[in-house]
């Protein structure tokens, strides 16, 4: 584990992997069902998530929204190779590919492509258009390749615990309020 992720790491103790826990499993959880299920006072639950809030820990309260629902029926996956790894030029596509409402995340990786994207859109004259946008008018991608999800079999934003979230206090009653 690097220095940066074991010194956080260790700023979370039992009690706070506990409520990370159960806010993941439903962030609308009434903070007194919270604080009985991990044994602390509601206020110093409400103190401990404004802590981990300010901290970066938590980065947001968002709703989950079924793209399929709301007329974004294709899910795909991008992969995006660079002509140059100049940093300007990396920068340049970070932004571009931040800016783009149809991307739904982002990722600078290592490997045959430079970026990997997850991207919704209503149709495939939507993604074209995109495309156009966002690869072609780039000089600096290279070529990217698509792959079209045909099921979404798991879609999610649940970070693990790891370890000592075994020794957190339960907080499997939250879970059972749906």
């Amino acid at each position: 584990m690097n220095d940066r992720v074991d010194r956080h790491r260790h700023d979370l103790d039992r009690f706070d992997l506990a409520i990370l826990k159960a806010l993941q499993a439903d962030n609308r959880i009434p903070q007194r069902l919270i604080a009985k299920a991990v044994g602390l006072s509601a206020p110093a639950v409400q103190r401990r998530i404004r802590r981990l809030e300010e901290n970066g820990v938590i980065q947001a309260n968002v709703a989950v929204v079924d793209p399929f629902k709301v007329g974004q029926a294709i899910t795909l996956l991008v992969a995006v190779e660079m002509e140059s790894e100049r940093r300007q030029a990396l920068d340049a596509a970070k932004r571009a590919f931040a800016a783009a409402e149809e991307v739904q995340q982002c990722y600078y990786v290592t490997g045959e492509a430079d970026f990997v994207l997850v991207v919704t859109v209503p149709s495939m004259a939507d993604y074209e258009a995109l495309t156009k946008r966002l690869f072609f008018a780039n000089h600096n991608v290279k070529r990217f390749r698509s792959f079209v999800a045909m099921d979404r079999v798991k879609v999610g934003l649940t970070v693990p615990l790891g370890p000592g979230e075994q020794d957190a206090p339960p907080a499997s009653p939250l879970a059972r309020r749906r």
